[in-house]
């Protein structure tokens, strides 16, 4: 009998062996005390499967479900590559094998949003629509920077003419979002002259990268030089 269980409940865990990155009509948000911007398609799976309760710079994470709905069928396919079935077998799997719990389910996307809010290390998912105003959306890709994304289209960013004439220049740090197709999907300030940043910001926007396996966020300078 014990071992019919163990075969039952890895069965269960095949089930959500496939990981794909996230639709687009989802998003992922988290309670600001989670300090990463930027998770990958198979850490956000072992959360949500209750595999780990701690991210990499050791941030305790607690995940939160919608108890049904689009966005929850979404969010299942997309990222755990199993129905809300398989789910609830797999979470019941773990509570009477002792290994897990079953973790807050909450009725709508403003409930989620309100309950990760307060929570300390709550991760949950909501409509890409849904007012996420005090809580912060997690990128979701590849947090290693490992694949090398070629640039093929670069924009260069319009120098305004008043800083050049008054010789004022410097570094614009970006971090860059990079969609799977190779668009720009969103551009955040690190460091710079705002009034330079505003100019690089619109600039890298309009960049394209070589298509790639999933989503990547990178880091990268842009310089002003007032003598070029």
């Amino acid at each position: 009998m014990k071992n019919h269980r163990i075969l039952s409940f890895v069965a269960v865990v095949l089930m959500f062996g496939s990981v794909r990155v996230l639709a687009a009509e989802v998003k992922v948000i988290a309670n600001r005390s989670v300090k990463a911007d930027v998770i990958s398609a198979g850490d956000l799976k072992r959360v949500f499967l209750e595999e780990r309760i701690a991210l990499g710079d050791g941030t305790h994470v607690e995940a939160v479900l919608e108890k049904d709905g689009p966005v929850h069928e979404a969010f299942l396919r997309e990222c755990l590559g199993g129905t809300d079935d398989d789910l609830q077998n797999y979470y019941r799997a773990l509570v009477f094998s002792g290994r897990g719990s079953m973790p807050k389910e909450l009725g709508s996307d403003e409930e989620v949003v309100a309950y990760v809010e307060k929570t300390r290390g709550a991760i949950g998912y909501v409509s890409a629509r849904t007012n996420t105003a005090g809580v912060k959306t997690l990128v979701i890709g590849d947090n290693s920077n490992h694949e090398d994304r070629k640039l093929i289209r670069r924009v260069e960013p319009k120098y305004p003419e008043t800083l050049k004439q008054l010789g004022i220049g410097g570094t614009v740090h970006l971090r860059v979002t990079i969609s799977a197709k190779g668009n720009v999907e969103n551009v955040e300030l690190l460091g710079g002259n705002p009034i330079l940043a505003e100019s690089a910001i619109n600039a890298v926007k309009q960049w394209v990268y070589a298509a790639g396996h999933s989503r990547n966020v990178v880091e990268i300078n842009v310089p002003f030089d007032p003598e070029r």
